[in-house]
Parts: C-alpha cells; sequence; structure tokens
C-alpha cells in the first residue's frame, strides 16, 4: 500500500517526499515498535478502540511509552480528514522506540486505499499453502521472557512467509506448529466452519495475533446463525472443515479455496459472513 497520505505526531500532514524518521530510529534499526491498520469505511476507522487497546496493551508488554490515546486519535483524524467516503482506505499507525540513545517515541500515520488485490482476494478467494513455524503449538505463552499478541514492526519472518508463497505459487500461508496445530497466517487469522460453529485459534494458548476483526466476527456470530468457538485444528481438520476463511483489518473475511493443493469448500454462508462484517465486495 503506498501511502498517499502521512501525518506526524504534534506535526499534523506532512509532504509524502519529506523524511520522517532519523537513521538511527530503533524502529528502523531493530523493528522495535507496534503498529495498528484500521479499515477506513465511510470515512472513519472500523473498531478504532479495539485497535488502539491491542496496541497499548502491545505497549505494556514491550515496555514502549505511548502518548495518551487521546493524542492518537487526533492523528488518526487529521490524516483521514476529508477522506471520499466512497473510498475504502487502509489507516496506518505506527510508533517507534524513537532515536538509539534515547528520546521520545516516533509516532505516525499513513493513510492509503485498499490495494486492488486484496478487493480482488474477498471477490475470488486465496490458495494457501501451510509453511512450518519449527514451534510447538502452546510453547510461546510460557516463554515470560518473549512477548506475544501484538503487531510489531520486526516483520522480517512475515515478509520472508510472503516471499515463499510468491515462490510456491501459492497466494497465502497459514503457518503451522511442531506439533501439527495450525496457528495463523502471516496477516490474518484463520477461521472456520464446524457445522453451525464458527472457530479460531485460541490466541492466549498459542501466543498468535488476538485479532480484532476476527474477534468482532465471532462476537456477533449469532447475527448469521453460529455459535462461536476458539479450538485448536489441524490442517486435516481445517480440509475437513465446511468452510475456511482467513480474516484481517483491510480485506475482511477472504474464502480459502484451497490448502496445500486440496479444494475446500466454500461455505453457504461466505455471503453472510462478509456482509456481517461490512466489507464492500467488488
Amino acid at each position: 500500500m503506498v501511502a498517499s497520505r502521512i501525518g506526524v505526531l504534534g506535526q499534523g500532514l506532512r509532504p509524502l517526499g519529506e523524511p520522517l524518521l532519523r537513521g538511527d530510529d530503533l524502529g528502523v534499526l531493530h523493528g522495535d515498535g507496534l503498529f495498528e491498520t484500521m479499515h477506513l469505511r465511510d470515512g472513519r476507522p472500523w473498531l478504532r478502540l479495539e485497535h488502539l487497546a491491542r496496541l497499548r496493551a502491545g505497549a505494556v508488554a514491550v515496555e514502549l511509552p505511548l502518548p495518551p490515546d487521546a493524542d492518537l486519535v487526533e492523528l488518526l483524524d487529521d490524516v483521514a480528514a476529508g477522506w471520499p467516503a466512497e473510498v475504502e482506505g487502509a489507516l496506518r499507525l505506527v510508533c517507534t522506540r524513537g532515536p538509539e540513545g534515547g528520546g521520545e517515541p516516533t509516532v505516525y500515520a499513513t493513510l492509503a486505499e485498499v490495494p486492488a488485490a486484496a478487493r480482488q482476494a474477498r471477490r475470488d478467494g486465496v490458495r494457501v499453502a501451510t509453511l512450518a513455524l519449527g514451534v510447538p503449538a502452546q510453547a510461546r505463552p510460557d516463554l515470560d521472557w518473549l512477548p506475544t499478541g501484538m503487531k510489531s514492526t520486526s516483520y522480517g519472518a512475515s515478509t520472508a512467509a510472503r516471499r515463499w508463497a510468491a515462490r510456491a505459487g501459492v497466494d497465502d500461508v497459514l503457518w503451522v506448529s511442531s506439533d501439527g496445530y495450525v496457528l495463523e497466517g502471516p496477516t490474518a487469522n484463520v477461521v472456520w466452519l464446524d457445522g453451525d460453529t464458527l472457530c479460531t485459534v485460541p490466541a492466549r494458548r498459542t501466543g498468535i495475533l488476538p485479532g480484532t476483526t476476527v474477534a468482532w466476527l465471532l462476537a456477533h456470530a449469532a447475527e448469521v446463525g453460529c455459535a462461536a468457538d476458539e479450538r485448536m485444528v489441524t490442517p486435516a481438520g481445517l480440509r475437513a472443515a465446511d468452510g475456511v476463511w482467513l480474516a484481517s483489518s483491510v480485506r475482511g473475511a477472504v474464502v480459502v479455496r484451497s490448502l496445500d493443493g486440496a479444494p475446500l469448500p466454500v461455505s453457504a454462508r461466505t455471503g453472510a459472513v462478509q456482509e456481517l462484517l461490512g466489507f464492500p465486495l467488488p
């Protein structure tokens, strides 16, 4: 997503071509920072409070001082002001630890139109492959030194997985633990339908990112005639499901049409799920 607007905390909108980060910013040097991306619909960020709550929880975990929520909201409002209501936006809030050697955190926001590829994925679905992560499913929460469940700017593993997917000829991946359980994708949670129950992977037990979109979907599952549950699942379990989706803030609920080359059924509830989430279809 190429930014069309950039704003800096306390400075408002800045020219797109103007440098914003110092060369010794720890977000650049070490990936030491957090971010959240919100879906801008009708000119307003969807689930803004939930995204800010997740950002603040992550900041506590990594001891990153953040400005008050009111200041962050003001920055987001400045960047989103006047955005055309009919254009989907991806509004990203980034907070790094700031310059090496100490100093204030660097806080800025970007806004771009949701890419055509994301809108196409909602319409056509995606082909997904599993990819070994190399750790047991429930190992990470037991490591009290390792913060989990946050959107870090340290994105090396995620970008490596996406490059692997491109080489493998698939659209996305799902990480699988060393003991055989599906965890999450590089930028999405997995949701599946078991009979009349919408399921997702438990974040607290596995250390995966607690998705804002999937949490909202499961909280409103009754509106599409479903119960909701958190469960562990294997790739074989997903292949036996009545429908599988990838859920994320910008793409919404995207149908997984194949897993490791095996076709998956498209649930009759797909349209209702997508309509419930309120993401426009092409």
